[in-house]
C-alpha cells in the first residue's frame, strides 16, 4: 500500500492551535462510476442553499482569522472552502470539472472544510506544511501560460522538496501536482480548526473514502488523523 507521511511545522500549530487534518492516500483504479461525484456535488450545493451545517459560519470565520494572522487578506484570498461555497451561493451550483475533483469539492462544500487533492506521484519527497521564507518557487497559470512566483515571507504553504504545491495554506494549488481522475497515486488532505467538531471531520473523511471507493471499486485507500501529537 502506498504510504504518504506529511509533516507540519510546529510554527503552524502555534499559529493555529488545535489544527487537525485527515490524510487520505489512494492507490487509484479506473473510474467506473463517475455519476457518484456528480450526485455528491449536487447534494452538497443543495445543502449550502437550503440547510447548512451548524458549524459552517464559525469554521470559515476561524479560517479567515488564521489567514489574517499570517498576512493574507481573507476577502481577497479566502480559504478554499469559503471560495467554493461563495460560488455556490452566487451561481446556485457548481459545474463539473473531473470526477475526482468534483467529489472532493463536494466534501469541501458540504462540510465547510478545506480539502486538497494532489497527484502524489508528482511530489519530490513528502508533503510539508510550513512557513515560507519567500525564496520558494510556485508554478501557477496566468493568461493561459505557466508562470513561476514566490510566496510572501511568513506565508503558510504546502510544499515538497522541489517547491510550493499550494499557496496561502489552501488557497491556490500549483500546476505540477494537480490532480485528476487519470492519476494513479492520490493524496487528499482535509483541514479543520477546532470550530468544526472532530466527529464531523471524521465523517467528512468517511464520506470521501466511500465516494472514492464507489467510483473506483478496485482502489486501495487508507486514512489517518494528523494533529499536534502525530505530525
Amino acid at each position: 500500500m502506498l504510504s504518504v507521511d506529511p509533516s507540519i511545522d510546529p510554527a503552524v500549530f502555534a499559529l493555529a492551535p488545535g489544527f487537525r487534518a485527515m490524510s487520505i492516500v489512494v492507490e487509484a483504479a479506473p473510474v467506473t462510476h463517475p455519476e457518484i461525484a456528480q450526485q455528491a456535488l449536487q447534494k452538497a450545493c443543495r445543502q449550502v442553499l437550503e440547510q447548512d451545517v451548524e458549524w459552517a459560519d464559525a469554521h470559515l470565520a476561524a479560517w479567515a482569522t488564521v489567514f489574517k494572522a499570517f498576512g493574507a487578506k481573507a476577502k481577497r484570498t479566502p480559504c478554499s472552502a469559503d471560495a467554493l461555497r461563495k460560488r455556490v451561493l452566487r451561481d446556485g451550483g457548481m459545474p463539473a470539472i473531473d470526477p475526482v475533483v468534483d467529489l472532493y469539492n463536494a466534501i469541501s462544500i458540504q462540510y465547510a472544510l478545506p480539502v486538497g487533492g494532489e497527484n502524489i506521484a508528482a511530489y519530490v519527497g513528502a508533503p510539508r506544511l510550513a512557513i515560507a521564507d519567500g525564496s520558494e518557487s510556485f508554478d501557477t497559470v496566468k493568461e493561459g501560460e505557466v508562470v513561476f512566483e514566490s510566496p510572501e515571507p511568513g506565508e503558510v504553504i504546502w510544499r515538497d522538496g522541489q517547491g510550493v504545491t499550494c499557496r496561502r495554506w489552501n488557497w491556490r494549488q500549483g500546476v505540477r501536482t494537480r490532480l485528476d481522475a487519470q492519476a494513479r497515486q492520490m493524496w487528499f488532505i482535509l483541514e479543520s480548526l477546532p470550530e468544526m467538531p472532530l466527529t464531523a471531520l471524521q465523517q467528512a473523511s468517511d464520506d470521501l473514502v466511500s465516494g472514492l471507493q464507489q467510483m473506483m471499486p478496485d482502489a486501495q485507500i487508507s486514512a489517518r488523523l494528523i494533529d499536534a501529537t502525530t505530525a
